[in-house]
């Protein structure tokens, strides 16, 4: 059985303002495309099918298209809610939608109710977790424990006693929204900490052929059966070096698994660039990024004037800016506290200007303005309350 795994699609959430929906119908084409050219047997889709709980009508549009695509062409396709989604409104009408092949996953308690695919081999059993939120899932499944550890074991508890129900041979795959332990994160996941440690063991998924997993934003192999898929498209710069891809997962008739990676679209390159800005907007090295959407990291030790603006000459899809002077050997000896002992409160305020606003000290007028203010807050040149009446304000 040939499956397609992919996840996080994000539907509605932009890049440092730009927005994705292009990019994001770009994507879902190349999906269909993806699925009738390879022949899919079957699409799965591991949760964050939009960016929010209550996404926009451009995102729920996409979304509608690509479903009504994938039954057009007769594909079945799992997906479940990630921690970004709704669960509630993403399994409105889950019922009725299933008759089209498409099955939609979001309550904890249907967690060992697979859907059954078929091949000329037998049965293959899909079982849809969705994402499990320890503090609600945790009653649901009955988990011992507290943490995301405990109910997603609660979980696969309820996949393999129906599992072990089903006929001899019968294969299995997992969908499953988590952090597991050794996977890589990246700046554009949301925190999953509350409720109890975010990571849970590989080992969690012992029993199952293919454990298709959501929520980290790199592709990546945890072991041969257990595998993100990513996001298809970068909504960090943290993913400048991900290559975007979508997993083409084929199933044997022994449940032995054969992975190979399909790439997704790209809407436009990400660049993290790094120097003073003379060198940035000089340096012809730099010539191959001026295309791309960039991050640029300032290292001159004055913030130089109109940094963005001059960036977007040479680089017109510039988004991001950070500064992180080079500090010379003097300015970095020692704490700031320890710089601080010894100096009168004009000095120190002085100081205090020249750390947050490196390579350019405190100037005349500063200093007298700053002078003035410490003089009129001398305790001696403090004039004395006014006394109110007596019987007044008591």
């Amino acid at each position: 059985m040939r499956l397609l795994h992919t996840s996080d699609w994000h539907l509605g959430r932009g890049f440092h303002r730009v927005s994705l929906l292009d990019a994001q119908r770009a994507f879902l084409a190349h999906l269909v495309d993806t699925v009738d050219r390879h022949r899919v047997d079957a699409v799965l889709v591991a949760g964050d099918i939009y960016d929010r709980a209550v996404p926009s009508l451009a995102a729920v549009e996409l979304f509608d298209d690509v479903l009504h695509r994938l039954a057009d062409l007769g594909v079945p396709a799992v997906l479940t809610s990630g921690n970004h989604d709704s669960a509630r409104r993403l399994g409105v009408a889950a019922g009725l939608i299933g008759r089209s092949g498409i099955h939609l996953r979001t309550d904890p308690a249907g967690c060992g109710t697979p859907v059954v695919l078929a091949d000329d081999h037998g049965d293959v059993a899909c079982y849809g977790l969705p994402y499990l939120e320890p503090s609600l899932a945790r009653g649901v499944l009955g988990a011992e424990g507290r943490g995301h550890t405990a109910v997603l074991s609660a979980a696969m508890d309820r996949v393999r006693a129906d599992l072990a129900e089903r006929p001899g041979g019968t294969r299995s795959v997992v969908l499953a929204h988590a952090f597991v332990t050794g996977g890589e994160a990246s700046d554009s996941e949301r925190d999953i900490t509350v409720g109890g440690v975010a990571s849970v063991p590989a080992g969690v998924f012992a029993g199952v052929d293919y454990a298709a997993l959501g929520h980290l934003h790199g592709c990546q192999t945890v072991n041969e059966r257990v595998r993100y898929s990513g996001s298809p498209l970068a909504y960090s710069f943290s993913e400048a070096r991900h290559r975007k891809t979508m997993w083409l997962v084929d199933l044997d008739e022994h449940g032995a698994v054969h992975a190979e990676r399909v790439p997704c679209p790209v809407p436009r390159p990400l660049a993290r660039l790094r120097g003073t800005l003379d060198e940035l907007l000089e340096k012809p090295e730099f010539e191959r990024h001026e295309d791309a959407w960039v991050e640029a990291t300032l290292t001159d030790t004055a913030r130089p004037r109109e940094p963005m603006a001059r960036l977007a000459a040479r680089f017109p899809h510039v988004l991001s800016l950070v500064f992180d002077p080079d500090r010379t050997e003097e300015g970095t000896r020692g704490s700031y506290g320890d710089r601080l002992r010894a100096r009168t409160d004009q000095q120190i305020a002085e100081d205090f200007v020249a750390h947050v606003r490196p390579g350019r000290d405190a100037d005349p007028g500063e200093r007298r303005l700053l002078r003035d203010a410490f003089e009129a807050t001398r305790p001696e040149r403090v004039a004395e309350p006014e006394r109110a009446p007596e019987g007044v304000g008591r």
